[in-house]
């Protein structure tokens, strides 16, 4: 494996790459993590994952437009950058908004598509209380400025079944910093329940075969989504659920990662 930067749509960009023996893969990752929570996929499959604009080691500029809006034309800026023009798509968190949004735009170029317990397109949907806070003017400034890396250890420790690994959330932590917390507060104010909804009015117009692999134990997106997900893209997609996990499955359930490597391999 190798880190790379570069410069991307203006932007001083890092990102992952690791050789495979398949067809490219493109992993988008959550908030708020990098492109390290997709370390233990690469290793396996081989792929690409970048540090999205405000976590990681990428900028973290204030003028960028955190958005759905803002981040989309930045993936197709990054895709040419990396020389990605056919690929399969791996997301999870807030890199299933950004990726399903961008899959939406190039259909014709994903060849298989990968998602984890992610944030939902979909009608109806309210955000988890976390969310909220991060969305209310005041409250939101208040819960970044007072955070601390126990208090972070502690909030992130409830969103799994077994205790996250410490050399996780110290990774949080480290990237954890002012243009971070920035850009949190205003990717969750950009998307309002019906942002999401209308960002997600294509998904049944993928074609492409995909495989949504979602735990029944996340707090923050229910057992529910995983299949109204699966029904939004329609015939293409099938869900298995993952028992005895929590948000990120594959540090309670190892064979995540075996399941995604095998479906991307089929």
């Amino acid at each position: 494996m190798v880190e790379r930067t570069g410069e991307v749509a203006g932007l001083a960009t890092h990102w992952r790459e690791a050789p495979g023996e398949g067809g490219p893969v493109l992993y988008l990752h959550g908030v708020p993590t990098a492109s390290w929570e997709g370390v233990p996929f690469l290793e396996r499959t081989g792929g690409v994952a970048p540090d999205l604009p405000g976590f990681g080691e990428s900028a973290k500029p204030d003028d960028f437009d955190y958005s759905i809006e803002g981040y989309v034309p930045w993936l197709e800026a990054f895709l040419d950058v990396a020389g990605l023009e056919r690929f399969s798509l791996v997301v999870h968190d807030w890199g299933g908004g950004l990726g399903l949004a961008l899959a939406q735009r190039i259909p014709d170029r994903i060849e298989r598509l990968v998602v984890h317990a992610s944030v939902p397109l979909l009608p109806g949907y309210r955000w988890h209380w976390v969310a909220r806070v991060w969305r209310t003017p005041g409250l939101g400034e208040l819960s970044m400025a007072t955070a601390t890396k126990v208090g972070t250890r502690q909030l992130t420790r409830l969103a799994n079944v077994s205790p996250l690994p410490t050399s996780f959330t110290d990774q949080i932590w480290r990237h954890f910093d002012r243009g971070t917390r920035r850009a949190i507060l205003r990717l969750y104010r950009a998307s309002s329940p019906e942002v999401l909804a209308a960002a997600g009015r294509h998904l049944g117009e993928l074609s492409c075969p995909t495989l949504i692999l979602w735990p029944t134990e996340d707090p923050y997106l229910g057992p529910d989504l995983g299949p109204q997900c699966a029904e939004a893209i329609g015939e293409n997609a099938r869900v298995e659920m993952v028992e005895r996990a929590g948000h990120w499955a594959w540090l309670d359930r190892p064979d995540v990662i075996d399941r995604t490597a095998a479906f991307l391999a089929e």
